[in-house]
């Protein structure tokens, strides 16, 4: 049996880049707290809270004085800062370069007051701690849509400016441009920017052709990870002999029964090491591993 793990699969850059940041200071002895889980993946914040990273949310956040606190890779709105410099709370910013960029971009575009009509609409889950960042920039008045289907609801008669939240799929922004061009009045004006992030994007016709190479899939990834519900969503259209699993315990000796090749492959918040771990479990149950 050829048992392969993906290549392509685990942390992108802004993960790596955070959970970096927190090791290194927890290497100093630093105590340090992080605002939200530093990934969606419940067994890489158990290895990191071993260590001593204190993972907490907004209401403990504004209690905290003259403490150190890391910002994720999924950004913050400018509150948290400010709350920050109120409480004497030293940051360390983990915010992934993709996505401060575009807090920047949207800021400005709500800044420049241009129009007060203008519509600023950003792709994105309701309640994802990214979008919360970036709506954040426009002072809670950015309009989120989370599909294709949601796109009525604008107002077609006033300007919009069209973002994304950078870990939406490319397909779903594609088809909420076209539908606004068709509809939008002939007096307003849209403007769209494809804010998606390719190293999560190219991810999909990556899982899609892997998934297709095997006769099963292990799909590795946290409960709370969207990213990987969207990717496991991806796998299984392609073969639907696929599972979704947190780790290696959750693996079913019987789903090995007729396969001669699995696939192992996880989100953008599934660290290489848990896919390493499913493989040996594998390679157990098959008797193969010393």
């Amino acid at each position: 049996m050829k048992i392969e793990i993906d290549s392509g699969s685990g942390f992108c850059f802004g993960v790596t880049r955070a959970i970096n940041k927190a090791e290194e200071e927890l290497a100093n002895g630093s105590r340090l707290y992080c605002l939200g889980d530093i990934v969606h993946n419940g067994k890489e914040c158990d290895r990191l809270k071993k260590m001593g990273l204190i993972t907490i949310d907004h209401d403990e956040y504004n209690q905290l004085r003259g403490e150190k606190v890391l910002l994720r890779a999924h950004g913050e709105p400018p509150c948290t800062y400010e709350q920050a410099k109120k409480n004497k709370i030293e940051i360390i910013d983990a915010t992934c370069p993709v996505v401060l960029h575009l807090q920047e971009r949207i800021k400005k575009e709500y800044d420049a007051n241009d129009n007060p009509q203008k519509q600023i609409v950003i792709f994105g889950k309701n309640g994802h701690a990214e979008v919360l960042g970036l709506v954040g920039q426009t002072e809670g008045k950015a309009i989120v849509i989370e599909s294709p289907e949601e796109v009525s609801k604008l107002d077609f008669g006033r300007d919009i400016c069209l973002y994304s939240q950078t870990t939406k799929p490319l397909d779903g922004f594609r088809t909420i441009v076209e539908y606004i061009k068709e509809h939008i009045a002939p007096n307003a004006t849209f403007r769209y920017y494809d804010t998606i992030c390719r190293q999560v994007a190219n991810r999909m016709p990556h899982i899609r052709e892997f998934a297709s190479r095997h006769d099963m899939i292990l799909f590795v990834c946290g409960k709370k990870s969207s990213n990987g519900r969207v990717l496991f969503n991806e796998c299984q259209s392609v073969n639907p002999n696929a599972h979704l699993i947190d780790d290696a315990s959750e693996i079913d000796p019987a789903w090995l029964a007729n396969c001669s090749s699995i696939g192992i492959c996880g989100a953008t918040s599934t660290p290489k090491w848990l896919m390493e771990e499913c493989k040996i479990r594998i390679e157990k149950l098959l008797g193969r591993h010393e």
